[in-house]
């Protein structure tokens, strides 16, 4: 019941500065986490068989550089946004 491949990407911080923030990506197939990436490891991790060989072809492509750059393009940018509207509304 729901969906068999999804996944789920973060952004785990504590202040707006680009050192406090920690952009995870994560993909699951059927409710099982089979690769991740962290951006505090700096590359893919596998966790299954195939999550292994999938975060290897990763760790080799542009999907690592594109991974990386997330942290800014996707946390930096949304937690700006995100402490700018709970700060007007204390």
């Amino acid at each position: 019941d729901g969906f068999l491949n999804y996944d789920v990407v973060r952004c785990v911080f504590n202040s707006t500065d680009l050192k406090d923030i920690e952009f995870i990506y994560s993909t699951y197939y059927d409710k099982l986490e089979f690769a991740r990436f962290s951006s505090s490891v700096g590359k893919f991790v596998g966790y299954t068989e195939y999550g292994v060989k999938l975060a290897d072809y990763w760790n080799k492509g542009p999907e690592l550089v594109q991974a990386k750059n997330d942290k800014e393009r996707y946390c930096k940018h949304n937690i700006d946004i995100d402490y700018q509207a709970a700060l007007t509304k204390s």
